[in-house]
């Protein structure tokens, strides 16, 4: 008669042993099964081994100095000829026909110890002489209202390609027909609301050189072999104070070369 009271005391010793046990069980573990302090998923080898190639290549590019010419189609189906010249003493040189006054004239963008110029070259908007105007120093900036933006994958672009922290993805790319080398494609992080340069498909040959660009400026492909370079970029005129040729096509009230009529 005196064992049944106490049967219930001891399931209820044994409960309060068990529940306590039960909740610590269920709060070992975080929601979701995720164990603290689990470091984040390395980016893919293939991200890396892409990117690690490209800056190798981007940086022949920076040290290569050549003389080439290219095959510029821009967003508007239009073809133009381009010429690089990468000198041996690191000044540069890309002349762009109808590069300036909607197509009509043909202009350089060069840089040298004394500075970055834009010149203008005889063509059928622009017959008079060629001559040149300073737009600021070595490191200066192509002003919007005059970039052609064709210089860009010659130029500053290859030093963003190869910084590593540069805000980018790079995977590699099929080389597009009749293109040679190793091709690319560099895209934005969401986090990159300016990109420091066109993202798009860059390809270069194994020694540096730029076979091919696809982006918001069109096309570049590599039209022929690429030849030596000089010691030197010599300007095509003398360096003159005038305002320098716009990317636009002079109005009606002005004459090509920039002049009132």
């Amino acid at each position: 008669m005196h064992a049944h009271p106490r049967a219930p005391r001891r399931m209820t010793g044994a409960l309060s042993v068990l529940v306590p046990a039960l909740l610590v069980a269920c709060t070992a573990d975080p929601p979701g099964g995720v164990t603290p302090n689990t470091p984040p998923d390395p980016a893919p080898a293939g991200v890396d081994a892409a990117w690690d190639e490209l800056a190798a290549l981007a940086a022949a590019a920076r040290d290569r100095h050549f003389t080439a010419r290219y095959t510029h189609v821009g967003s508007d189906g239009s073809a133009r000829d381009v010429t690089v010249v990468s000198a041996e003493d690191g000044s540069w040189r890309v002349d762009v026909s109808g590069g300036a006054l909607g197509g009509t004239a043909d202009v350089a963008i060069a840089a040298n110890s004394d500075g970055l110029f834009q010149c203008g070259l005889p063509s059928a908007g622009r017959p008079e002489a060629a001559t040149c105007v300073r737009l600021g120093g070595p490191d200066a900036v192509v002003p919007d209202r005059l970039d052609p933006r064709v210089q860009h994958p010659f130029t500053d672009w290859l030093a963003v390609l190869t910084d590593r922290r540069s805000p980018l993805v790079i995977s590699p790319a099929s080389p597009p027909e009749g293109v040679a080398g190793r091709c690319f494609t560099v895209e934005s992080t969401s986090a990159s609301l300016n990109p420091p340069l066109d993202v798009g498909v860059y390809c270069f040959a194994a020694d540096g050189t730029p076979t091919h660009v696809r982006a918001a400026l069109g096309t570049l492909t590599l039209a022929g072999p690429a030849g030596p370079a000089p010691a030197t970029v010599a300007l095509p005129g003398a360096v003159v104070d005038a305002e320098p040729l716009g990317r636009d096509a002079p109005t009606t009230t002005e004459s090509p070369g920039g002049r009132t009529s």
